[in-house]
């Protein structure tokens, strides 16, 4: 893309409702490239995918799919699923007479939106790396659950709850990052500092996370890529 080629990329962690953050990560002339879970938990999920889809449609960014994103597209389907309470807030303010509209284009921007993307060395998925992102395409983030499409949404789960009541999680696809290669992910909150948390594998690859709490007390994380 030119603008890529002309600015280069701005790699934006988890937003999750926090538009003030996002309006401020989104002012570059840099490609944005947002790595999944848009909406849920902060004070306005439906402002964040309107300014989203301008980003869209004007061809100035995009978005990877993340559970949250996921999770709302299905709802807007009418599927069956578990709603919880930041689930409910955000389909209330998408049934907003001033969201007229933006339900049906923001289904159709998430059914679109890739599960992973490679540009050269690096690669941008919500949850975690998979070898399959290496050789395959994207597999529609709305269809049925694969392997790749499992780790690309939820990273790697050991099947034990934390006392917080998330999914217990480990690292070990890092190990399996070819050297050279740098994959940029959200989802899972790492950072002890403020920044984003970076960890080389066994291989030499490197995986960074940047998801540090937007929308959840924390703040909204970026960074800048001049080089693929």
């Amino acid at each position: 893309m030119t603008r890529i080629r002309e600015h280069g990329v701005r790699v934006v962690g988890d937003v999750h409702g926090d538009l003030n953050a996002f309006r401020h990560a989104t002012a570059t002339d840099r490609f944005v490239i947002q790595l999944g879970d848009l909406v849920d938990h902060g004070p306005d999920s439906a402002g964040v995918m309107e300014l989203m889809l301008d980003l869209l449609e004007t061809h100035r960014g995009l978005f990877i799919l993340g559970n949250h994103d996921r999770k709302l597209g299905r709802a807007f389907e009418g599927r069956r699923l578990r709603r919880d309470p930041p689930l409910e807030e955000t389909l209330r303010q998408f049934s907003l007479p001033e969201y007229e509209g933006l339900q049906q284009r923001t289904y159709e921007a998430i059914a679109a939106a890739p599960a992973w993307l490679r540009l050269g060395r690096a690669l941008f998925v919500h949850g975690g790396f998979h070898t399959a992102m290496l050789s395959e395409p994207p597999v529609p983030g709305l269809g049925e659950m694969s392997a790749p499409l499992s780790r690309a949404l939820f990273g790697e789960t050991t099947g034990r709850m934390q006392p917080d009541g998330y999914p217990e999680r480990r690292l070990t696809w890092i190990n399996r990052i070819p050297e050279g290669m740098t994959v940029y992910v959200g989802h899972d909150r790492r950072s002890t500092d403020g920044r984003p948390w970076r960890r080389m594998g066994r291989l030499g690859g490197t995986a960074v996370f940047t998801d540090l709490g937007a929308g959840k007390g924390g703040h909204l994380a970026w960074i800048d890529i001049n080089d693929f």
